[in-house]
C-alpha cells in the first residue's frame, strides 16, 4: 500500500452531520425525508466504496496506476479524500444552521467543538504508533519532541485528524454569509502557499514524509470543505420565512459552471510545474547533480532563470502540464514542486481541481437521486455508516491480505479485493439492519 493508507475520510450522517458515538435511529427519524438528501448519502457511499478499493488495492502489482497514490499528480485515488471533505463541509453547514434555529449559538458551537475534539481524540487512539523508545533511559534521552515529532508529522495527521482540524478551522465562519466564508477559504489557501514557500513543501517531502499535507494541511483542505458549505446553500432550502425557494435547474447550472471553473483553475495552477522541467532548470550555473535533485531549492517560486529558460522555448505546449489523471514524467525529467497536484503536500492546484471535481460528482448524484429517484442500496449502506466502514475496513484488510500476496496474478488479486469488499459490506449491512450507526 501507499503511505497514504488512510487517504479517504468518512463522515457520519445524522441529519447529515456526525458525532463520535453509537446511536440508534428511531423510526420517525429514518422516515422523515426532509431531514436528508438522498444524493449526499449516495455520494458519500460511492466515496466510501472508492476508499475501500484504493486503500486495499493500491499496493498490488495488478492495481491500475490510476488507483494508486504517487504524490506528483492527481489520480483517481486522490479524488477520494477531497470528496469526503466536501461532504463534511456540506454536513457541518447544514447541522449548525438547523441547531441554531433550536438553540443559542454558544450551545450550538460548543457541541460542535466538543464533538470535533472528541474526533481528534479518536484519531489519536486509532492511529497507533510504534514504540518511541526501547527503554525509559532512551525515552528521557530523546525528550518530548523526539518522541512526538514523527507521529505529529505522519501517523496522527491522517484522515480523521484532518477532518477534525479542518472542521475546527472553518467552524468560526460556518454560519457566516457567503462572502465571509469565501474570504476565509481564499485566505487559508494563500496562507498555505506562503507557508509552503517558507518551509512546508520541502518539509512534507522530507523523510519521514507527511501524509495529506501534514499538520498544516487543514489550510488547503479548507477549499473542498468550504465548497461543500456553498453547495449546501445552493441545494438545501432555507427554513427562513422570507427565503426564496430553491430552483433545482439554477442550482445545478450554477454548480456545474463553478465546478468547471475550479477544475480549469486547478489545472492552470498546475501548469506552473513546467518551470521545473529538467531541460529548462539550469539555474545560475548549477551543476546537473543539483538540478536533478528531487526537491529543488525553489519549489514554490521558480528562479528567474527557470522562467527565462521556459520563455525561450516559445511554444504553447511547453507551458501546458499533463491533464489530471495522466502521470507526469519522472524526476529525471521534472523536479518535484509545489505546483504539481500532490495529495502528500496538499498543494493548491490539487485541492482546487479536486474541489471542483467533487462538486461535479455531487451534482451528478443530485440529478440521479434527488430528481430522478435512483439510488443503489450498497451506496446507502456505506454512506449512512461511513465511520464504521472506515474503522472496519482496516481490520478486514489485515485479515484478508495475508492470503493474497502483493504480486498475485490479476484474477487472484481481484478476488481478494472482492472478498475484502464483501466482508466489509456484510458487517455494515448487519449494523444497518440493527439500526446501529457509528457517528463522526
Amino acid at each position: 500500500m501507499s503511505d497514504e493508507k488512510y487517504s479517504s475520510l468518512p463522515t457520519g450522517a445524522k441529519e447529515l452531520s456526525g458525532t463520535t458515538r453509537n446511536t440508534t435511529r428511531s423510526a420517525a427519524e429514518s422516515t422523515e425525508p426532509s431531514k436528508r438528501l438522498t444524493s449526499l448519502d449516495q455520494f458519500r457511499g460511492y466515496t466510501v466504496l472508492g476508499m475501500l478499493i484504493v486503500n486495499y488495492f493500491g499496493g498490488y502489482q495488478a492495481c491500475p496506476q490510476v488507483l494508486k497514490h504517487t504524490h506528483d499528480y492527481c489520480s483517481y485515488a486522490d479524488t477520494i479524500m477531497p470528496q469526503f471533505l466536501f461532504a463534511v463541509g456540506f454536513s457541518l453547514r447544514l447541522t449548525v444552521g438547523r441547531q441554531l434555529q433550536g438553540g443559542g449559538s454558544w450551545q450550538t458551537y460548543g457541541r460542535i467543538v466538543r464533538r470535533l475534539l472528541g474526533l481528534a481524540l479518536v484519531a489519536f487512539v486509532v492511529y497507533s504508533v510504534s514504540p518511541r523508545a526501547a527503554s525509559w533511559e532512551k525515552l528521557q534521552e530523546i525528550g518530548i519532541w523526539g518522541a512526538i515529532a514523527e507521529p505529529l508529522k505522519r501517523q496522527w495527521f491522517q484522515t480523521l485528524m484532518h477532518i477534525a482540524v479542518t472542521s475546527l478551522w472553518i467552524v468560526p465562519v460556518i454560519h457566516r454569509p457567503f462572502s465571509t466564508r469565501l474570504a476565509w477559504m481564499l485566505g487559508s489557501a494563500t496562507l498555505h502557499v506562503v507557508l509552503s514557500y517558507l518551509f512546508n513543501f520541502t518539509w512534507c517531502n522530507t523523510d519521514p514524509n507527511a501524509i495529506d499535507g501534514g499538520p498544516l494541511g487543514f489550510l488547503s483542505w479548507t477549499i473542498p470543505a468550504m465548497l461543500g458549505t456553498f453547495a449546501c446553500d445552493w441545494f438545501v432550502p432555507s427554513r427562513s420565512a422570507d427565503a426564496k425557494p430553491i430552483v433545482p435547474s439554477r442550482a445545478i447550472g450554477f454548480s456545474v459552471i463553478t465546478a468547471c471553473l475550479l477544475m480549469l483553475l486547478g489545472y492552470a495552477f498546475s501548469c506552473a510545474t513546467r518551470f521545473y522541467d529538467v531541460s529548462s532548470a539550469s539555474t545560475n550555473g548549477q551543476t546537473n547533480a543539483i538540478v536533478l535533485a528531487k526537491i529543488p531549492a525553489d519549489p514554490v517560486v521558480p528562479d528567474r532563470s527557470r522562467v527565462a529558460s521556459k520563455i525561450r522555448e516559445n511554444t504553447m505546449t511547453a507551458w501546458l502540464a499533463e491533464p489530471p489523471f495522466v502521470k507526469p514524467p519522472g524526476r529525471s525529467e521534472r523536479q518535484w514542486n509545489y505546483w504539481m497536484m500532490s495529495q502528500r503536500a496538499g498543494t493548491l492546484s490539487y485541492l482546487t481541481f479536486a474541489a471542483g471535481f467533487s462538486l461535479a460528482i455531487f451534482v451528478l448524484f443530485y440529478v440521479l437521486c434527488d430528481l430522478a429517484g435512483a439510488q443503489l442500496p450498497i451506496f446507502k449502506t456505506f454512506g449512512t455508516n461511513a465511520l464504521a466502514a472506515y474503522v472496519l475496513h482496516d481490520l478486514v484488510s489485515n485479515a484478508v491480505q495475508p492470503f493474497f500476496p502483493k504480486d498475485s496474478p490479476m484474477w487472484y488479486a481481484y478476488s481478494g479485493l472482492a472478498l475484502f469488499c464483501l466482508i466489509t459490506w456484510l458487517f455494515l449491512r448487519s449494523l444497518q439492519r440493527q439500526n446501529i450507526f457509528l457517528r463522526v
